[in-house]
């Protein structure tokens, strides 16, 4: 039980370590980049869009309206 303990400890220890990274400003132009950004594909955002509110039965203030049926 000790030993078990100490290694749950142990993992939750280093995962929290490695999970931080320093990030220089000169290394910023990286993350920054058009490939990096979430809706650089605006044809792939709508379908998944779409589909999410299809199933979900939801419109979620995105402008999408309707309900679950998938005519919308």
């Amino acid at each position: 039980m000790k030993t078990q303990a100490l290694f749950l400890l142990a993992a939750t220890l280093l995962m929290t370590i490695t999970g931080c990274a320093n990030v220089k400003p000169w290394q910023r132009e990286h993350l920054a980049d058009y490939t990096m950004r979430a809706d650089r594909d605006p044809l792939g955002t709508a379908q998944v869009e779409h589909i999410w509110f299809s199933r979900e039965e939801a419109n979620g203030g995105r402008g999408v309206g309707g309900g679950g049926c998938g005519c919308n």
